[in-house]
């Protein structure tokens, strides 16, 4: 049996209770995928960078608002990040998914978003809304003339939404050999790349010693953000 986990549903902070302990229950296979978060403004907002973006919400509290794709969603524990790092007046607004929060940015209700790449690009392409920045560690290959964060400046607002491949605990690891060349091999062609890269990823195939990595890391820094902005999901 294989699962397909999210990056944010492997954090038992965000939810009262799990029925699964996802470093005792699991062994991971890869982290197959990955997609950042774009930081994108209303051209009205007199910004072109995070830096401008930044002294323009400080020099005017308690007017801004962040549109997201939900409470608890990727989206919106990037948005708390940026907020709780930089000590910012700044209201958090959730919607029911990722294109009604962009709808909202570009309507100017909401002049600031984090949002996916899925639902930002199109916006971004018609100038309906301004790209400043990712919250990935590199840049993307959808998104390639946009800063990360830390090249914006702020090394300390990073991370990803992703989808990895584990298995139940106690699976042979020449079977986890397997799926892992297999996932890799295929999230690698040319025409699985260019789909992904359609619907908002990167691909990436870790092994699953990074993966596991990955998710101990993760868990334990998103959980200060959440505890922090006391995020509870809806």
């Amino acid at each position: 049996m294989l699962f397909a986990f999210s990056s944010y549903v492997v954090n038992p902070t965000l939810f009262n209770k799990i029925p699964y302990d996802p470093y005792k229950d699991f062994e991971p296979v890869t982290l197959a995928v990955a997609s950042t978060t774009v930081v994108s403004i209303h051209p009205s907002v007199p910004a072109k960078t995070v830096k401008d973006l930044v002294a323009v919400i400080r020099a005017n509290p308690r007017k801004y608002s962040y549109a997201s794709a939900g409470a608890g969603t990727q989206a919106h524990l990037a948005g708390e990040q940026f907020r709780l790092s930089l000590g910012l007046d700044l209201v958090h607004v959730p919607f029911n998914g990722g294109g009604p929060a962009i709808a909202a940015v570009v309507g100017g209700h909401t002049p600031i978003g984090f949002s996916s790449p899925a639902a930002s690009i199109p916006q971004i392409k018609e100038g309906n809304v301004r790209a400043l920045a990712i919250t990935s560690k590199t840049r993307s290959q959808i998104l390639p003339d946009v800063p990360t964060m830390t090249e914006a400046g702020y090394p300390e607002i990073e991370g990803d939404s992703w989808v990895g491949v584990l298995v139940p605990a106690g699976t042979p690891k020449d079977i986890i050999s397997l799926l892992h060349r297999e996932i890799v091999r295929i999230i690698a062609l040319p025409d699985m790349k260019a789909r992904l890269g359609e619907l908002g990823y990167d691909p990436i195939g870790s092994t699953p010693e990074e993966f596991a990595t990955r998710i101990k890391v993760e868990i334990e820094n998103w959980a200060k953000v959440i505890r922090a902005a006391n995020i509870k999901p809806e």
